[in-house]
């Protein structure tokens, strides 16, 4: 019987959250049109709440103390089902936006819209020009005061751990000088796993680290910084996994 009123109450969500998805967000990106979007972020910030909401889950916020919220950075993240960006921004106290596989730009509807919306292309087949014009428009959007969120596994969890780490990002960093902050999304595997389309009730508990310089270091540095974040962002989820176990 609960597994049925689960079931049940999943597909409603889903029924609820697409059909907001595809009211609010084309209203949002024409305002962007003719308004700077920085005038309507909250807006935006009530349209990812309301997707939170109507997905069955609630959201929560860790901050460490050495999270410098002026900085325009790198929000390193764990990927895990497509409610993370919603996630994200409902706590990020930035103007943020992200990178995002060109291909996706390729997808009706969706990918026109988070044209519009701002996210970064990162190309699916890595030329030198492709990429130039990653980079460029990278340091554009963080010159301009825009943090960019980026998921370093570049592809979703399957079983709640975190995949290797691509170094894509981390170059750009350390290149660029752009500070990184780890974040892990808590939580999120226990509400909704990639593959299944149930929506579980939970809590997901979004963890601001420290922001981490990226100033002075080199390319051989980069290992060392990709596998330093690697771990800090892995911690609070490697707990919360094996209390799930033991529960």
């Amino acid at each position: 019987m609960k597994r049925a009123w689960l079931t049940l109450r999943s597909a409603f969500l889903w029924f609820l959250s697409l059909l907001h998805f595809f009211i609010a967000a084309p209203t949002l990106v024409f305002l962007g049109i003719f308004l700077d979007p920085r005038k309507h972020d909250w807006l935006q910030r009530s349209f990812c709440r309301r997707i939170v909401f109507f997905s069955g889950a609630k959201v929560a916020l860790r901050r460490d103390p050495g999270f410098d919220p002026n900085r325009t950075c790198f929000f390193m993240v764990n990927h895990v089902n497509v409610f993370d960006p919603f996630f994200l921004y409902c706590v990020i106290p930035q103007f943020v936006r992200g990178w995002e596989l060109e291909s996706h730009f390729k997808i009706p509807a969706y990918g026109w819209l988070m044209k519009r919306f701002g996210n970064v292309p990162v190309p699916d087949v890595r030329r030198p020009s492709d990429l130039k014009r990653m980079w460029r428009l990278t340091r554009t959007a963080i010159d301009g005061g825009t943090s960019l969120i980026i998921f370093p596994e570049a592809r979703r969890t399957r079983d709640g751990h975190l995949s290797e780490f691509q170094d894509g990002g981390f170059r750009v960093a350390q290149q660029l000088g752009i500070p990184i902050v780890p974040v892990s999304l808590v939580g999120s595997f226990q509400h909704h796993r990639t593959g299944h389309w149930m929506l579980w009730p939970a809590t997901v508990t979004v963890h601001l680290h420290e922001t981490i310089d990226t100033s002075g270091l080199t390319k051989e540095d980069v290992p060392a910084l990709r596998q330093r974040i690697r771990e800090i962002i892995a911690a609070p989820i490697e707990q919360r996994l094996k209390e799930t176990q033991l529960s």
